[in-house]
């Protein structure tokens, strides 16, 4: 299998201009690449009022909020968009539901929602959710999800969400949008499995560690009547300026099972939109893209 091959948006180093973000977005679609997909998180910690802080982002990392960000993209180019991932049990399910349907919608049916449990306790507290209960939260927004993207009322009362007699409209082009998972724990891939379009791996290609998630992944879908081979793999590939490098990062992802690979760009060196582009030109000759149609 030949993956589809995109970029990972470059969140903390684009910066918020939007000027920049537009030439970004189309040079990816220029160069030949099939989707984009973002990273999320609504706040920052200031470092200040939390001593020890030790995670990569912080008050100071700019984010752009991804479902906004995916109308404007979806306005100017014909990207898949995908993100990777939302924190969903941060957010109100319904008006996640919501959104999705409307990028959906936007993109012509070209939307994949990437979801996860979160590791940013100041954030949940901040958006008034509570932090401990956020993977038994996600099992049921799973579910709600998919309902409102494919019933037309819903009427549900379970542990932590209520809903009665109620739905989205507009539905989603795809009924329902794929949902793919970023996960890194033997309870996440039995999840995936279960219930799963794909997912994201933080692990090694050929690695004994992705080898094991992915017996566990095939293992729970066939006990949810599943097809394990249904399920996407997207892994992300990083440019570090040596185009054989990248090619063989790739290649073993091929080897691997990957469906769908992102090129990262955020490196060290590079700050700029000119920068991202780039990278991303000279990744896409070592990738051996093919320059889009609709710019040819």
């Amino acid at each position: 299998m030949t993956p589809r091959i995109g970029v990972i948006f470059p969140q903390t180093t684009l910066g918020a201009d939007r000027i920049a973000v537009r030439a970004y977005a189309q040079a990816v679609e220029e160069l030949g690449y099939t989707h984009l997909r973002a990273a999320d998180h609504v706040l920052g910690a200031d470092r200040a009022a939390h001593p020890g802080w030790t995670r990569p982002y912080d008050v100071d990392s700019t984010f752009h909020e991804p479902f906004v960000l995916f109308g404007h993209l979806a306005a100017i180019t014909s990207l898949e968009l995908a993100t990777a991932v939302i924190i969903l049990p941060q957010r109100q399910t319904a008006l996640v539901a919501k959104q999705a349907a409307e990028v959906d919608l936007l993109t012509g049916g070209r939307f994949r929602l990437g979801i996860g449990v979160g590791w940013n306790h100041v954030e949940f507290e901040a958006l008034g959710q509570d932090f401990d209960n956020r993977g038994r939260r996600y099992d049921e927004q799973i579910t709600l999800l998919r309902r409102y993207w494919t019933e037309r009322s819903i009427t549900h009362h379970g542990e932590f969400e209520t809903v009665t007699g109620a739905g989205i409209a507009p539905h989603p082009v795809q009924r329902p949008i794929p949902l793919w998972f970023g996960a890194g724990s033997v309870p996440a891939y039995r999840r995936i499995g279960r219930l799963g379009d794909g997912w994201f791996p933080q692990l090694a290609p050929g690695s004994a560690e992705l080898e094991a998630a992915q017996r566990v992944i095939n293992r729970a879908a066939v006990e949810a009547g599943r097809d394990p081979a249904a399920i996407g793999l997207e892994a992300a590939v990083s440019w570090t300026g040596s185009a054989d490098e990248l090619a063989e990062k790739a290649q073993a992802w091929r080897e691997s099972g990957a469906t769908h690979l992102a090129v990262n760009t955020t490196q060290p060196g590079i700050t700029t939109v000119d920068q991202h582009i780039d990278a991303l030109t000279r990744a896409a000759a070592a990738l051996n893209l093919k320059p889009s149609l609709r710019y040819a």
